[in-house]
């Protein structure tokens, strides 16, 4: 199961940094290429620093990996943290679908008030 193979705070900086629109976005250009983390500062508004931060918060929840070049410090996205990620959300959502199936199988054995009311009022 791999949520719980995932530790509470590992799921945690996980999600966290996912939450993130800047983050998700710095993890889609990553797949492509192993971008600097200048050349990734360079595509947003913001400070570098900013973007190293960013960076710094996916790498602590292992979404990605720097690799120092020379100068350069490159960017990599790890594709089983990716993947992990993506088996804890399908896992959540097998456990949610069940309890909405049972709730959606209880509330049809629960008889309906209206029916009851209108076949009372044909006895009389």
């Amino acid at each position: 199961m791999v949520l719980d193979e995932l530790t509470d705070e590992a799921a945690d900086h996980m999600f966290h940094a996912l939450a993130d629109a800047t983050r998700r976005d710095i993890l889609r250009r990553c797949v492509r290429r192993e971008p600097s983390v200048s050349r990734l500062a360079e595509a947003y508004p913001m400070s570098f620093a900013a973007v190293q931060k960013h960076v710094a918060v996916l790498q602590r929840a292992g979404l990605v990996t720097k690799e120092r070049r020379g100068r350069e410090q490159l960017v990599r996205t790890d594709p089983d943290a990716v993947r992990r990620a993506r088996q804890a959300l399908d896992q959540l959502e097998t456990a949610w679908r069940g309890r909405v199936d049972r709730i959606s199988h209880l509330l049809a054995q629960v008889p309906d008030p209206e029916q009851n009311n209108s076949t009372r009022g044909q006895d009389r």
